[in-house]
């Protein structure tokens, strides 16, 4: 797996940041760059299981191993889903099995930083690389509204 981390910087205070990445609509607005459909639903407390789902049924689940609201969020890949069910590791969820990805919010003067670091296959790294500063370019769009 490869690191890749991105940031960025939107004149809104981190709070309203914050709101536009996670909560449902504005989640579906930026996130549809990145992969088209997705949406995610869980508990959103530190220990808590999210799942990043598509129409299809299909997604992956993730554990939240630290939330701080407002400032920080980290996830840890922990299966596939198929059929709206969790699916037994196999060749392709084993490829983003244990993969991290973290979003972190810091505020100075009006002006939060986003910086998102997540872990990616190396088969999937230039996509994301062409997808995410495009994905975060709309973050700041419905942000800075």
């Amino acid at each position: 797996m490869e690191k890749l981390q991105f940031s960025i910087e939107i004149k809104a205070p981190r709070e309203k940041v914050w709101k536009v990445l996670w909560e449902d609509a504005t989640y579906r607005d930026w996130a549809n760059i990145i992969d088209e459909g997705q949406y995610v639903v869980g508990d959103w407390s530190e220990g808590g299981k999210i799942q990043f789902l598509y129409p299809s049924g299909s997604g992956v689940s993730s554990v939240i191993e630290k939330l701080v609201p407002n400032e920080f969020v980290s996830f840890r890949n922990a299966a596939d889903i198929e059929n709206w069910k969790e699916q037994p590791l196999a060749e392709k969820s084993e490829e983003w099995s244990g993969g991290t990805e973290s979003y972190s919010l810091k505020e100075e003067d009006g002006v939060t930083t986003l910086t998102v670091a997540f872990d990616v296959p190396q088969a999937h790294k230039d996509e994301f690389e062409d997808k995410f500063p495009k994905a975060l370019q709309r973050v700041k769009m419905l942000s800075e509204r």
